[in-house]
């Protein structure tokens, strides 16, 4: 469970943390928006087969991103980002930030603009009007994001086999359950696995929700 967890909040928390800044930029109209977005949801259509295939060239020991930092002289030998923890956790964030992205600014673009635009007229900065109608506002947007790219970090696979140590720092709940079924024949294992998860997604989602209800319960577009 550990491990699951030390990779699916942080994956998701990263994914939601990057998603709002550039989604409260995009909200407004400005030249290449069409193209940035596009740019931004691309990950989607590599999938995580392609995607592992492209951590392993590029961060691998012999990808490009190691001969830059041994020709610069930056580290003595290759540093390994693949086949351990951090090669599942970059597969998750790439895969999971266009998903975040999008429904963050889809959550962003109903938040009804006037209410920014009459705190500023009273004199509340960018900072103010984002702490204290913004936020509150995308407080339900922020929590359901969060809920469903956990959820799908929760449950990575053929990451933690791709890019991860399966044997080792990266045997998730979804690979025990896969062995236990699979491996050694032992439906019972698996299923109470598979029962664990659901239980940990469950508990995790109702904290969110909590958060979410005691920061704001109203509508997203400040009518309510």
């Amino acid at each position: 469970i550990g491990i699951t967890l030390g990779l699916s909040l942080p994956a998701a928390l990263v994914n939601v943390l990057a998603s709002v800044p550039i989604a409260y930029r995009m909200r407004g109209q400005f030249r290449g928006k069409r193209l940035l977005t596009i740019v931004l949801v691309v990950p989607i259509t590599l999938g995580t087969v392609l995607t592992a295939q492209g951590l392993l060239n590029f961060l691998g020991p012999a990808g490009w991103f190691n001969k830059v930092l041994t020709g610069l002289g930056l580290a003595a030998e290759p540093v390994q980002l693949v086949n351990n923890y951090w090669g599942v956790f970059f597969s998750l964030v790439i895969t999971g930030f266009p998903f975040a992205f999008l429904l963050i600014l889809s959550y962003l673009s109903g938040i009804d603009p006037t209410l920014e635009q009459a705190a500023a007229t009273l004199g509340a900065d960018w900072r103010q009007r984002f702490r204290r109608i913004t936020l509150p506002l995308l407080a339900p947007g922020l929590a359901t994001t969060f809920c469903l790219a956990f959820v799908l970090a929760f449950s990575v696979f053929p990451s933690a086999v791709l890019v991860g140590n399966p044997a080792g720092e990266t045997r998730v709940l979804a690979l025990a359950a896969y062995q236990a079924a699979y491996e050694q024949y032992d439906y019972s294992l698996a299923s109470a696995i598979a029962m664990v998860m659901g239980a940990v997604e469950l508990l995790v989602i109702a904290v969110v929700l909590l958060w979410r209800s005691r920061l704001y319960a109203g509508s997203t577009g400040g009518k309510g």
